[in-house]
């Protein structure tokens, strides 16, 4: 875990930059090449969305359908993890991607987990009695993973039982709409508050440092804002293309 422990410290105060389904603005979102490249532009975690096959495998998957990112059709929860894994995850993006495939949670920690830190996010379009946060949590410590992982979601229940499963298992909650004091009502325990870029504002970032909770935002890769989210001192960014923010945040932050 050297190189992990290496860059936190290397990067201090500065926002982390979060990899959004990995660099999933040059590569297909959720694969090896976007979290290969993610790594390689500099994040400092990837960020997936993680599903429950039909047989309870979890994977890191963008969608609740197939469609939108494979070659395959119908939701996801209505096949196997065999049957997924036939499918081409990256011809959508670009020819040069073809051959990419849907990674179960398994092999992305088996992968990365000596290289990054993991974002994982419980879609709140699931089943509530899915089971996913229990695969999610003995997954993360099978792999001896819990202290690299924040466990997201805007469901406020699924926060609840992955701390019902495993107190030490950091979790944010996820703000994309609505009253903020709503949002932090739901955020019990939660070290974390990520928030959609159309939502936050600097005076927002002070009441939520306020409630003891890191602010993360997510945006739109939009340079000026960037800009703006480094003068809020905001806790981390997620984003589809790393190096882009990485490069800008280098920027802003000499430039203090």
């Amino acid at each position: 875990m050297e190189i992990v422990t290496e860059t936190m410290e290397r990067i201090g105060p500065r926002p982390l930059v979060i990899a959004r389904g990995g660099a999933s603005a040059v590569a297909p979102e959720h694969t090896i090449a976007a979290f290969e490249a993610a790594i390689a532009e500099g994040a400092d975690a990837i960020g997936l969305r993680v599903r429950l096959t039909g047989d309870g495998h979890p994977v890191a998957f963008g969608s609740a359908r197939l469609e939108r990112t494979t070659n395959g059709r119908g939701p996801l929860t209505l096949h196997t993890v065999r049957e997924i894994k036939r499918l081409d995850a990256g011809g959508w993006k670009d020819a040069s991607f073809r051959g990419q495939r849907i990674q179960t949670l398994q092999e992305v920690l088996e992968r990365f987990r000596d290289r990054t830190r993991f974002w994982i996010e419980v879609p709140g379009d699931g089943d509530p009695q899915s089971g996913v946060e229990e695969r999610i949590v003995s997954t993360v410590e099978i792999y001896d993973a819990v202290d690299l992982c924040h466990v997201l979601s805007a469901d406020r229940m699924a926060l609840e039982r992955v701390g019902a499963l495993n107190p030490s298992v950091k979790r944010g909650v996820i703000w994309t709409s609505g009253p903020l004091s709503e949002t932090l009502r739901a955020a019990d325990a939660a070290e974390a508050l990520c928030a959609a870029a159309d939502v936050i504002g600097g005076e927002y970032v002070e009441t939520i440092r306020a409630a003891g909770l890191g602010c993360y935002v997510e945006t739109d890769d939009e340079p000026a804002l960037v800009d703006r989210l480094v003068e809020w001192r905001v806790d981390g960014i997620l984003t589809g293309r790393p190096g882009l923010i990485r490069t800008r945040l280098d920027r802003s932050w000499s430039s203090d």
